[in-house]
């Protein structure tokens, strides 16, 4: 995820990019996937808790995630009001992508021994809430270019678009390659280039037959009560 500086989060303000959007911006109930699982065929999307960040601690202490995700690194107590902030503010949607195989291979296994990385949606415009902002990452090296991402996207975009979401924008590194052919081949199409951050806009438009396709890539999902999962791991 690209991750704001900590401080930059205030109850009812975000920042993107050095712009504060409006306070009080709750324009959608963002925290709605808070008991939510979503289980793919090659990936499960759970909600991001405390359970899962020094993994990801872990993961962001590597140069190279940095510079794709445009983060800082975070100290482990940072991470965790990190965390803390991605779970409980309105204007974003959080998964932990987890590994469909490791997971259902070990039932009663740690999530943190199943994550791939993350998926994420936020909201970037107060004056237009069918605006959503997606970003992807498969941060653990043996689960890059198998297909999870993609999944993770799919499912993300489906899920969301309850909201009432009809436009996507994902901005991509202009040498982050494998970002780009993902999100081209989910029909997001380059609409700006920033010489400035070094990145390119690409955006989706939700027309019915954009609509349908995505019903039909992800009618496989389902859809599970998280807290149910969480029981059955005890």
């Amino acid at each position: 995820m690209r991750r704001p500086e900590l401080g930059a989060q205030r109850e009812g303000w975000k920042q993107v990019e050095g712009r504060a959007a409006v306070p009080g911006w709750r324009l959608v109930p963002m925290r709605l996937n808070q008991n939510t699982l979503l289980l793919g065929r090659k990936v499960v999307l759970v909600p991001y808790t405390a359970e899962h960040v020094p993994r990801y601690h872990e993961w962001m202490q590597s140069e190279e995630l940095q510079r794709l995700t445009a983060s800082e690194p975070l100290t482990l107590e940072q991470e965790y009001a990190m965390q803390r902030s991605w779970r409980e503010d309105a204007d974003k949607c959080t998964f932990i992508v987890l590994d469909a195989e490791k997971w259902q291979a070990q039932p009663a296994a740690a999530e943190e021994s199943c994550m791939a990385g993350d998926v994420n949606l936020f909201l970037t415009d107060p004056g237009d809430p069918t605006l959503g902002e997606v970003e992807v990452m498969i941060a653990e090296p043996s689960c890059r270019s198998k297909g999870l991402g993609t999944e993770a996207a799919l499912m993300m975009l489906s899920y969301v678009t309850k909201l009432g979401l009809t436009k996507f924008e994902a901005k991509i590194g202009q040498g982050n390659e494998p970002s780009l052919r993902m999100f081209r081949k989910l029909h997001f199409k380059q609409v700006a280039v920033s010489s400035v951050f070094q990145e390119v806009t690409l955006r989706l438009t939700m027309s019915e037959p954009q609509q349908r396709w995505l019903l039909e890539q992800t009618s496989h999902v389902e859809e599970k009560s998280y807290r149910d999962r969480l029981t059955e791991s005890c």
